[in-house]
């Protein structure tokens, strides 16, 4: 099947219309280097918003011809396009926030991954590069992409809700995400999530009708993601800052960091990773105090589901996790309430604190949730996934298990790696095996690992 494409140019607006000649040369030298690839794919996501697709495998081989490359002219740069998807285009302009995001790429991918690529090889850290070999410098990092994006944004009062949950729910459920978001927009909270469809779109629309109610102007609608997820779920047209992490574990110390609450609606394996990732890091005995707002929710009916989620908390991380948050459901005012009630402690502790109300610089983060993992058969069948260690420590290994589930569903190197060698195997205590099949076979039974219509095989095996 032929799929229609449009070729095109297209010059940047804001901060990267003024670039000096170094600037320009530099990114010339990137763009046909390592990094191409990346910028390459990533830029192919995002013109493909509204398609349906969570596949990043099919998606590369759908656009086989697509092409994008740096033209430099006096006056800066251009994007030259060859063979995008037409989706993107709108009598054959390209749609406005579709451009944006397409420069969001260029920044993140380009600029910063560079600078980061460098520092890796050499360990150095100074203004223009990051130590990846620390865990302050990984934070350091975060913190530097998120502020060359224009994130982060000094004498604001909190108000930035993350908002989890799965790219694959129901209509029902998608409602509820909606009506959770007109209720938050009303009390003039912005979102953030993960900026792809489903359960990382409905609060955005729901929050835009709320604040255009209170004639809220400005309002902010964060999408967070990275290279690795970008196709599987690209940005929606809603989100109006978005940044692309270099890796899933810097995505989410910067959900963490920007985050004052963080409300999970209903998912797959990348919601349990999520999930997982937060009550790792307050489990952690130097957080113990800090307040953080989490709350799961969904519809009538989600009551199960969550259900499941306690239950595996319960049998793998114990009561004290159970402690960190609460699950409220079908009652869009009840979130919204204890959200801005909980943003108001936040408020006050960092006030008393001294920390900054748009980076949360007090959270401690183990190395073992900021170091990147990836899924390769061997790494998955080699996680320490056994009681016999910290809490915090087994949650990340638990994490690490749903990233590669993650991987192997919609990632494109993930689908690959399972086509040459076969499923990932998941091993560890039988008890906690036991655990995470149920919970894995309940996102399977409810459709949650692919969007609708499409057949899901698993990628994983689980030894008990």
């Amino acid at each position: 099947m032929e799929y229609e494409v449009i070729d095109s140019q297209i010059a940047p607006e804001g901060r990267m219309e003024v670039l000096s000649k170094a600037e320009v040369s530099k990114l010339l030298d990137n763009s046909h280097g390592g990094l191409y690839q990346v910028f390459r794919s990533c830029a192919l996501a995002v013109l493909n918003c509204g398609s349906g697709l969570d596949d990043g495998k099919e998606l590369l081989e759908r656009y086989k011809n697509f092409d994008i490359s740096i033209v430099q002219r006096e006056r800066g740069i251009k994007l030259d396009i060859k063979g995008a998807p037409a989706l993107a285009f709108v009598n054959g302009v390209m749609i406005k926030g579709i451009q944006e995001h397409l420069f969001a790429v260029l920044r993140d991918i380009l600029f910063m991954n560079a600078e980061m690529e460098n520092s890796a090889a050499t360990g150095i850290a100074d203004r223009n590069k990051f130590n990846l070999n620390s865990s302050e410098g990984i934070t350091d990092a975060v913190f530097h992409i998120l502020r060359n994006a224009n994130l982060l944004r000094p004498q604001v009062n909190p108000n930035l809700v993350v908002c989890w949950g799965g790219h694959s729910i129901s209509g029902h459920e998608y409602d509820y995400t909606k009506q959770v978001g007109y209720q938050l927009g009303l009390r003039n909270l912005d979102i953030c999530t993960g900026c792809g469809p489903g359960a990382m779109k409905g609060p955005m629309k729901g929050a835009t009708i709320g604040h255009a109610k209170q004639r809220i102007a400005h309002s902010r609608y964060i999408g967070l993601t990275e290279p690795g997820i970008i196709a599987a779920e690209a940005p929606n047209p809603i989100v109006n800052d978005l940044v692309i992490l270099p890796d899933i574990e810097k995505r989410l110390e910067a959900f963490v960091r920007i985050g004052h609450a963080v409300i999970v609606f209903p998912g797959g394996a990348g919601t349990a990773e999520e999930i997982l990732y937060l009550l790792g890091i307050l489990l952690h005995p130097e957080n113990e105090g800090i307040p953080f707002p989490l709350i799961f929710t969904g519809p009538d009916g989600a009551a199960d589901y969550f259900h499941q989620i306690d239950q595996f908390i319960a049998s793998t991380l114990g009561p004290q996790a159970q402690q960190h948050y609460q699950i409220i459901v079908n009652d869009p005012v009840a979130v919204a309430s204890a959200v801005e009630q909980g943003i108001k402690q936040v408020r006050e502790f960092r006030k008393q604190k001294g920390d900054a109300y748009y980076f949360n610089w007090m959270l401690k983060i183990d190395e073992e949730f900021q170091r990147p993992f990836e899924p390769s058969h061997e790494n998955m069948r080699n996680l320490a996934i056994h009681k016999n260690q910290p809490q915090h420590i087994l949650a990340a290994n638990l994490r690490r298990a749903f990233s590669g589930v993650v991987a192997g569903n919609v990632k494109n190197q993930g689908i690959r790696a399972i086509e040459q060698y076969g499923n990932f195997e998941i091993c560890g205590d039988p008890a906690i095996m036991e655990s995470m099949d149920a919970l894995l076979s309940s996102f399977v039974a409810q459709n949650r690992m692919k969007l609708p219509g499409k057949a899901y095989t698993p990628c994983y095996r689980i030894i008990k």
